[in-house]
């Protein structure tokens, strides 16, 4: 039987992809959402995904307290659980962390490798461990429009590896200091 439901989770995702395989374990997820993890925890029913949110690969979406398995009295162990909300126009990065508790506003950017320890409010950009907004939302939407290729620019017609080669910034970053 265990075979039979891993089998079915598989299908899920890779025929239906990440937001109704994300919806099939019990996270609640809005429209147009781009969902490549499958980390949601053991309460994946505390989740709640806005409009137009992008969870990339290895994004760990965590609802309960592990720690508190060592804390025992005469009453027992004890527990704690709290939700997970991102709200829209929400994009995560890879291999982020967003603990129990927090809320996501809309409008936000979380720069790859973060660690959300707490809430985010609307039209930022956060990074780091713990994460700390690092950024505007509203500069780099400025920034992205003025600066960056758009989907006219593109030339459908030819392979996606000669369009993207034909448009590619070579400039490289600035050297830390």
């Amino acid at each position: 039987m265990r075979l039979f439901i891993k089998v079915k989770e598989l299908l899920i995702l890779f025929l239906k992809g990440g937001a109704a395989y994300a919806n099939y374990k019990g996270v609640k997820v809005g429209s147009n959402c781009r969902i490549y993890s499958h980390r949601f925890g053991s309460e994946p029913w505390l989740i709640e995904i806005g409009n137009n949110v992008t969870v990339t690969s290895n994004v760990t979406l965590l609802t309960h307290d592990g720690g508190n398995w060592l804390i025992r009295d005469e009453k027992g162990r004890r527990y704690l659980y709290k939700k997970v909300i991102i709200k829209d126009n929400v994009f995560i990065g890879v291999n982020s962390i967003i603990m129990p508790g927090v809320i996501i506003e809309s409008n936000v950017i979380v720069a790859a490798g973060s660690v959300v320890t707490k809430s985010i409010p609307s039209g930022v950009i956060v990074g780091g461990n713990p994460a700390k907004i690092i950024g505007s939302y509203e500069q780099y939407k400025n920034r992205v429009l003025k600066n960056n290729i758009s989907d006219l620019d593109l030339d459908l017609s030819k392979s996606y590896r000669d369009r993207i080669n034909e448009v590619v910034n070579s400039e490289i970053k600035d050297y830390l200091k």
